[in-house]
């Protein structure tokens, strides 16, 4: 069956997608005040599965697992473990850096992807990928010039967010590698629920269920945030690439750092003594726009068989 190309519904979604991942970061950082990383990843999860298995059920979709080759399942695992690690030190990162430094290094994502591309599937590497790749180290370099030795001096940062956000966006890259060929197999929802059900029972040794009964309402309302968020804007993401090139969508969600920076800049003036902004030169918000624009020159560079 032909899918429709709808430019304008695949840019809302896109855009969509950018802004709850954007201001994702600030509803973890409350989280964080009660829950450990591993808990709010595994709450996440179930919530998240819970909803996509109910759907699939309805329809009568879900996977039936021992029907897929020991190939695909082999893959199927793999990016679930490359996931598990992605949202964990991801939030692990948020304990040690700012909201706004998460988001520009976690730009190392789709470089990571284009990369990975090239070498695994032998995608065409175009002249304004190149040009991207350039702009996005040239503009961490610009960005960490400045925040370096703001963390090093800062009581609440630490290096060891940056190693975990490195971290965090490699292992990305590796689940959308792999998901490109298990796609051939499984949809997009199946894989889905596989994951978030894997990811959930890998996740439960690591928990501290009980921790929920230790949040405020505030606290609460920001993890069923986290929750939401997981299912709406990967559902939205999910749906954009059906919709429109993945090339387009790729770029729209590489602006998701301006919206961490806003969401950022209004928590901080409304309340500061749960969040704080670390000042930025002309050089790091230099760098922070350049990081921005290589991730969008390097989506765009792809080739049309790739989009």
């Amino acid at each position: 069956m032909e899918t429709t190309y709808r430019p304008v519904l695949g840019f809302s979604l896109a855009l969509t997608t950018a802004v709850l991942w954007g201001i994702l970061p600030l509803f973890l950082m409350v989280c964080l005040q009660v829950m450990d990383s591993p808990t709010i990843t595994l709450y996440r999860f179930f919530a998240a599965a819970i909803v996509v298995g109910l759907w699939l059920a309805s329809r009568g979709g879900l996977p039936k697992v021992s029907r897929y080759p020991k190939a695909v399942l082999q893959l199927a695992i793999g990016s679930t473990v490359m996931l598990v690690i992605n949202y964990v030190f991801n939030v692990m990162g948020l304990q040690y850096l700012s909201p706004g430094s998460v988001q520009v290094l976690m730009q190392i994502a789709p470089f990571a992807l284009m990369m990975g591309g090239i070498w695994l599937y032998r995608e065409q590497f175009s002249r304004l990928q190149g040009w991207g790749a350039v702009c996005l180290l040239v503009g961490l370099t610009l960005f960490f010039n400045q925040r370096l030795p703001q963390i090093l001096a800062s009581e609440n940062e630490d290096v060891l967010g940056i190693v975990f956000i490195v971290i965090a966006a490699i292992t990305w890259a590796g689940y959308a590698l792999c998901q490109k060929s298990i796609m051939k197999t499984m949809t997009a929802m199946q894989l889905t629920l596989f994951i978030y059900v894997l990811g959930g029972v890998m996740l439960l040794p690591f928990s501290e269920l009980g921790s929920i009964a230790n949040m405020n309402a505030v606290q609460g309302w920001a993890l069923a945030f986290c929750c939401a968020n997981t299912l709406v804007a990967y559902g939205a993401f999910t749906e954009a690439m059906r919709v429109w090139s993945a090339s387009r969508v790729s770029a729209v969600i590489a602006t998701a750092p301006v919206f961490t920076f806003i969401s950022m800049a209004v928590a901080d003036a409304m309340f500061p003594h749960t969040f704080e902004q670390p000042p930025l030169s002309l050089i790091a918000i230099a760098g922070a726009a350049m990081v921005i624009c290589g991730s969008v020159m390097a989506a765009l560079g792809r080739s049309r068989k790739a989009a």
